[in-house]
């Protein structure tokens, strides 16, 4: 199944998509996909209201996709996680996963506006895998799934200021990572059973339509399921929390391409999660006012 969002910013509507195609509305279900809808086993719930044929048909062509999911509790994004993306970023692959976070209101629709925030110089793209989690998760041991704690996955842009990253950390990434509108998610949540492999799929992105990403999953140095059960030692999944997995090679600041500038057009692919595209926009007042 593929769950997505339609209609204006705060005013989407929860829709499930079949893979033959069809569209049915969840709001018999809920008001919304997000952390209470996904805690609530919502995802189980959709599928024999599906099977059961309780959810009516509906139509989105023309609508607004919004992001998948409403809101998440937490943006937990992973860095350096693909070898070849930490040479171009001048370090050697990590150890142990690098955690930084990004603020909810990063999150925007797969064809919203990326805003270049006031004082930015360097604006990047990052294609990442995101991990969308449905069970709540703690202290995973060996014996235990870390996939089963997995809603659904989802194609991320993980937008990053470099300038605000590097050159004015105070030694944390997220003052580079947390403009708003700095992560494009979705069309989709495509449920586990239409991704049964997270680690065979294919990263591509591209700018103002040249190549600039193109990678596989199979790359990463921490898998999915590593990566959560890491996590969960440190902190607690919720339902609704969301896992960027990392980028690979082929973004800005490996010195290859030019930074985003206003006008530029960034597009997204990940096999089998859809695709983007997202404009980008100088940030002003009257932008943010309107939005």
């Amino acid at each position: 199944m593929r769950l997505l969002r339609v209609g204006r910013p705060g005013q989407e509507r929860p829709v499930v998509r079949t893979p033959e195609g069809g569209c049915f509305d969840l709001s018999p279900l809920t008001d919304d996909i997000g952390p209470a809808f996904l805690a609530a086993d919502g995802i189980a719930r959709t599928a024999d209201a599906l099977a059961a044929g309780d959810l009516p048909a509906t139509g989105i062509s023309g609508e607004r996709i919004g992001a998948p999911v409403a809101r998440p509790g937490a943006l937990l994004c992973v860095g350096q996680n693909y070898a070849a993306h930490a040479a171009e970023s001048g370090s050697a692959p990590p150890a142990e996963p690098i955690l930084f976070y990004k603020g909810p209101s990063t999150v925007v629709g797969p064809t919203d506006e990326i805003r270049i925030p006031r004082g930015a110089r360097r604006t990047d793209w990052e294609v990442e895998l995101a991990v969308v989690i449905g069970r709540t998760a703690r202290y995973l041991g060996p014996d235990d799934d870390p996939l089963d704690h997995v809603a659904g996955y989802a194609l991320s842009d993980d937008v990053s200021e470099r300038a605000f990253q590097l050159e004015r950390s105070g030694g944390q990434w997220s003052k580079g990572k947390s403009c708003e509108t700095f992560n494009p998610l979705g069309p989709w949540l495509v449920t586990p059973d239409e991704i049964p492999d997270p680690q065979n799929l294919t990263l591509r992105s591209w700018v103002n339509g040249e190549a600039r990403q193109d990678s596989t999953t199979a790359d990463m140095i921490f898998p999915v399921a590593e990566l959560i059960r890491h996590l969960s030692q440190f902190l607690t999944l919720e339902p609704g929390d969301i896992i960027n997995t990392g980028t690979p090679e082929g973004v800005a600041l490996s010195g290859r391409f030019p930074y985003l500038s206003e006008g530029d057009t960034v597009e997204l692919e990940i096999e089998g999660l859809g695709r983007q595209r997202s404009r980008c926009v100088a940030w002003n007042e009257e932008v943010a006012a309107a939005k």
